[in-house]
């Protein structure tokens, strides 16, 4: 069964750091994009960070300076280093990958990891 899987959430003071990762596992030929999304309490899922396969990010503003993605493609996993966290960087964090399977390309989402920045 193919799955992502988040770690790394947790609780940490403004300022500081967290490092996320996502592991791909199961029949997985290789993996397009991988990105990651996150969903804050009474909003909407917003687009965090991507990259591509070939090691392309890109950020959203809100995260440019202090977020870093980056991907590890034997071991299929994405990571989201947090630097200079901010209250507002408060969320559930999802990561998002188009996996290519023997039926084909689809898209995959974890489960997410809490993140909650409080002092």
């Amino acid at each position: 069964q193919v799955q992502l899987v988040e770690s790394g959430g947790g609780l940490v003071q403004p300022g500081g750091s967290l490092r996320l990762s996502c592991a791909a596992s199961g029949n997985i030929f290789s993996i397009n994009g991988m990105r990651w999304y996150r969903q804050a309490p009474g909003k909407e899922r917003e687009l965090v960070a991507g990259i591509t396969r070939g090691g392309f990010p890109n950020y959203a503003d809100f995260v440019k300076g202090r977020f870093t993605i980056s991907r590890d493609n034997v071991k299929n996993t994405v990571y989201l280093q947090m630097n200079n966290v901010k209250p507002e960087d408060t969320a559930v964090y999802y990561c998002n990958a188009d996996l290519n399977l023997a039926s084909g390309t689809f898209p995959s989402w974890g489960q997410g990891t809490q993140v909650t920045v409080s002092s």
